[in-house]
Protein backbone atom coordinates (compact mmCIF):
# COMPACT_ATOMS: atom_id res chain seq x y z
CA UNK A 1 0.00 0.00 0.00
CA UNK A 2 0.82 3.65 -0.55
CA UNK A 3 1.19 6.24 1.68
CA UNK A 4 0.03 9.43 1.87
CA UNK A 5 3.44 11.25 1.04
CA UNK A 6 3.85 8.90 -1.94
CA UNK A 7 0.21 9.59 -3.46
CA UNK A 8 1.22 13.24 -3.40
CA UNK A 9 3.71 12.94 -5.05
CA UNK A 10 2.11 10.74 -7.71
CA UNK A 11 -0.34 13.33 -8.01
CA UNK A 12 2.05 16.16 -8.20
CA UNK A 13 3.79 14.49 -10.42
CA UNK A 14 1.07 13.71 -12.92
CA UNK A 15 0.06 17.57 -12.64
CA UNK A 16 3.51 18.00 -13.86
CA UNK A 17 3.58 15.79 -16.70
CA UNK A 18 0.03 17.39 -17.92
CA UNK A 19 1.80 21.09 -17.80
CA UNK A 20 5.17 20.37 -19.37
CA UNK A 21 4.12 17.25 -21.62
CA UNK A 22 0.56 18.61 -22.35
CA UNK A 23 -0.85 15.51 -23.47
CA UNK A 24 -3.12 15.30 -26.48
CA UNK A 25 -6.14 12.63 -24.30
CA UNK A 26 -5.77 10.81 -21.04
CA UNK A 27 -4.21 7.38 -23.01
CA UNK A 28 -1.15 10.07 -23.65
CA UNK A 29 -1.47 11.03 -19.62
CA UNK A 30 -1.18 7.15 -19.00
CA UNK A 31 1.53 6.44 -21.25
CA UNK A 32 3.81 9.52 -19.65
CA UNK A 33 3.01 8.85 -16.04
CA UNK A 34 3.90 5.16 -16.25
CA UNK A 35 7.12 6.00 -17.79
CA UNK A 36 7.54 8.67 -15.13
CA UNK A 37 6.14 6.64 -11.53
CA UNK A 38 6.94 3.43 -12.96
CA UNK A 39 3.78 2.13 -11.37
CA UNK A 40 1.13 -0.49 -13.07
CA UNK A 41 -1.43 1.26 -15.19
CA UNK A 42 -4.38 0.70 -12.84
CA UNK A 43 -3.04 3.01 -9.79
CA UNK A 44 -2.29 5.29 -12.46
CA UNK A 45 -6.17 5.37 -13.24
CA UNK A 46 -6.52 5.80 -9.71
CA UNK A 47 -4.83 8.45 -9.49
CA UNK A 48 -5.83 10.68 -12.38
CA UNK A 49 -9.82 9.86 -11.57
CA UNK A 50 -8.73 11.20 -7.79
CA UNK A 51 -7.63 14.38 -9.52
CA UNK A 52 -10.60 14.90 -11.71
CA UNK A 53 -12.87 14.51 -8.60
CA UNK A 54 -10.82 16.45 -6.80
CA UNK A 55 -10.86 19.17 -9.17
CA UNK A 56 -6.99 19.54 -9.27
CA UNK A 57 -7.20 18.80 -13.65
CA UNK A 58 -10.08 18.54 -16.18
CA UNK A 59 -10.27 17.13 -19.68
CA UNK A 60 -11.65 18.88 -22.29
CA UNK A 61 -15.38 17.25 -24.44
CA UNK A 62 -13.70 16.13 -27.91
CA UNK A 63 -16.30 17.13 -30.12
CA UNK A 64 -18.81 14.63 -31.84
CA UNK A 65 -17.30 13.62 -34.75
CA UNK A 66 -19.43 15.23 -38.10
CA UNK A 67 -20.75 12.07 -40.25
CA UNK A 68 -22.08 13.54 -43.19
CA UNK A 69 -22.55 17.32 -44.70
CA UNK A 70 -26.01 17.97 -43.35
CA UNK A 71 -24.78 17.69 -39.80
CA UNK A 72 -22.09 19.87 -40.47
CA UNK A 73 -24.67 22.36 -42.10
CA UNK A 74 -25.95 22.94 -38.46
CA UNK A 75 -22.72 23.89 -37.01
CA UNK A 76 -21.65 26.81 -36.06
CA UNK A 77 -18.73 26.60 -38.75
CA UNK A 78 -21.09 27.05 -41.81
CA UNK A 79 -22.81 30.46 -40.04
CA UNK A 80 -20.97 32.19 -42.53
CA UNK A 81 -22.30 30.21 -45.55
CA UNK A 82 -25.98 31.47 -44.16
CA UNK A 83 -25.35 34.35 -43.69
CA UNK A 84 -24.19 34.74 -46.89
CA UNK A 85 -27.14 33.08 -48.77
CA UNK A 86 -29.42 34.85 -46.83
CA UNK A 87 -27.51 38.56 -47.72
CA UNK A 88 -27.36 37.36 -51.28
CA UNK A 89 -30.95 36.53 -51.59
CA UNK A 90 -32.35 39.31 -49.35
CA UNK A 91 -30.90 41.79 -51.66
CA UNK A 92 -32.22 40.13 -54.54
CA UNK A 93 -35.18 40.11 -53.52
CA UNK A 94 -35.05 43.47 -52.41
CA UNK A 95 -33.71 44.62 -55.67
CA UNK A 96 -36.94 43.34 -57.41
CA UNK A 97 -39.53 44.65 -54.40
CA UNK A 98 -38.40 47.91 -53.71
CA UNK A 99 -38.63 50.04 -56.64
CA UNK A 100 -36.61 53.55 -56.71
CA UNK A 101 -39.37 55.83 -56.47
CA UNK A 102 -39.79 55.14 -52.17
CA UNK A 103 -37.38 57.31 -51.03
CA UNK A 104 -37.93 56.08 -47.56
CA UNK A 105 -37.02 52.31 -48.35
CA UNK A 106 -34.68 53.34 -51.19
CA UNK A 107 -31.65 53.55 -49.03
CA UNK A 108 -31.86 49.75 -47.91
CA UNK A 109 -31.76 48.71 -50.98
CA UNK A 110 -28.92 50.72 -52.09
CA UNK A 111 -26.82 49.38 -49.21
CA UNK A 112 -27.79 45.97 -49.54
CA UNK A 113 -26.64 46.32 -53.01
CA UNK A 114 -23.22 47.60 -52.82
CA UNK A 115 -22.67 44.61 -49.86
CA UNK A 116 -24.19 42.34 -52.25
CA UNK A 117 -21.81 43.92 -55.82
CA UNK A 118 -18.68 44.97 -53.75
CA UNK A 119 -18.01 42.23 -51.36
CA UNK A 120 -20.10 38.93 -51.58
CA UNK A 121 -18.68 37.52 -55.21
CA UNK A 122 -15.17 38.37 -53.94
CA UNK A 123 -15.75 37.02 -50.67
CA UNK A 124 -17.08 33.66 -51.77
CA UNK A 125 -14.64 33.09 -54.35
CA UNK A 126 -11.96 33.84 -52.07
CA UNK A 127 -13.57 31.25 -49.45
CA UNK A 128 -13.67 28.66 -52.05
CA UNK A 129 -10.05 29.43 -53.13
CA UNK A 130 -8.64 29.01 -49.74
CA UNK A 131 -10.70 27.78 -47.52
CA UNK A 132 -10.42 27.91 -43.56
CA UNK A 133 -9.34 25.30 -41.40
CA UNK A 134 -11.73 25.02 -38.27
CA UNK A 135 -8.58 23.60 -36.50
CA UNK A 136 -5.52 25.22 -37.76
CA UNK A 137 -5.89 28.40 -37.30
CA UNK A 138 -1.99 29.32 -38.46
CA UNK A 139 -2.07 27.25 -41.63
CA UNK A 140 -0.51 28.53 -44.73
CA UNK A 141 -3.58 28.47 -46.47
CA UNK A 142 -5.17 30.39 -44.11
CA UNK A 143 -5.61 34.00 -44.41
CA UNK A 144 -6.25 36.87 -42.00
CA UNK A 145 -9.04 38.56 -41.88
CA UNK A 146 -7.43 42.04 -42.96
CA UNK A 147 -6.20 40.14 -46.14
CA UNK A 148 -9.69 38.30 -46.52
CA UNK A 149 -11.04 41.82 -46.74
CA UNK A 150 -9.06 43.04 -49.16
CA UNK A 151 -9.01 40.29 -51.45
CA UNK A 152 -12.46 39.95 -51.48
CA UNK A 153 -13.38 43.64 -52.31
CA UNK A 154 -10.63 43.73 -55.09
CA UNK A 155 -11.71 40.31 -56.22
CA UNK A 156 -15.14 41.51 -56.45
CA UNK A 157 -14.49 44.64 -58.88
CA UNK A 158 -12.69 42.21 -60.75
CA UNK A 159 -15.55 39.71 -61.54
CA UNK A 160 -18.39 41.78 -61.72
CA UNK A 161 -17.24 43.53 -64.71
CA UNK A 162 -16.30 39.78 -66.09
CA UNK A 163 -20.22 39.26 -65.83
CA UNK A 164 -21.25 42.65 -67.40
CA UNK A 165 -19.13 41.39 -70.19
CA UNK A 166 -20.33 37.96 -70.69
CA UNK A 167 -24.15 39.31 -70.64
CA UNK A 168 -23.06 41.55 -72.99
CA UNK A 169 -22.44 38.86 -75.68
CA UNK A 170 -25.61 37.17 -74.66
CA UNK A 171 -29.67 37.85 -75.59
CA UNK A 172 -30.07 39.43 -72.19
CA UNK A 173 -27.83 41.84 -72.54
CA UNK A 174 -26.61 44.26 -69.16
CA UNK A 175 -30.02 44.79 -67.64
CA UNK A 176 -30.75 44.76 -63.85
CA UNK A 177 -32.38 41.30 -64.14
CA UNK A 178 -29.84 39.26 -65.65
CA UNK A 179 -26.57 41.38 -63.88
CA UNK A 180 -28.56 40.92 -60.47
CA UNK A 181 -29.53 37.33 -60.87
CA UNK A 182 -26.06 36.36 -62.76
CA UNK A 183 -24.26 37.80 -59.59
CA UNK A 184 -26.77 35.48 -57.54
CA UNK A 185 -26.01 32.28 -59.11
CA UNK A 186 -22.19 33.24 -59.11
CA UNK A 187 -22.03 33.94 -55.37
CA UNK A 188 -24.24 30.78 -54.45
CA UNK A 189 -21.94 28.50 -56.38
CA UNK A 190 -18.72 30.16 -55.38
CA UNK A 191 -19.84 29.65 -51.23
CA UNK A 192 -21.07 25.88 -51.86
CA UNK A 193 -17.92 24.86 -53.25
CA UNK A 194 -15.90 26.48 -50.40
CA UNK A 195 -18.41 25.12 -47.91
CA UNK A 196 -17.62 21.37 -49.61
CA UNK A 197 -14.11 21.90 -49.37
CA UNK A 198 -13.97 23.55 -45.58
CA UNK A 199 -16.06 19.96 -44.78
CA UNK A 200 -13.61 18.12 -46.68
CA UNK A 201 -10.54 19.80 -45.12
CA UNK A 202 -12.46 18.36 -41.22
CA UNK A 203 -12.40 15.03 -42.49
CA UNK A 204 -8.93 15.33 -43.28
CA UNK A 205 -8.11 16.59 -39.73
CA UNK A 206 -10.67 14.09 -38.00
CA UNK A 207 -8.65 11.16 -39.71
Amino acid sequence: MKTNSENSNADQKIIQIIKEKKPKNVEHLIIFAKEELKIPEQDIVKLILKLQSDGKISFKKQPRPIQSIVVYLKTEQTYWYWITIFIAITTTITVFIIPEELHSWVYIRYILGLIFVLWLPGYAFIKALFPKSATSKTSEKNLDTIERIALSMGMSLALVPIVGLLLNYTPWGIRLTPVVLSLLALTVAFATAALLREYQMLLKTRN
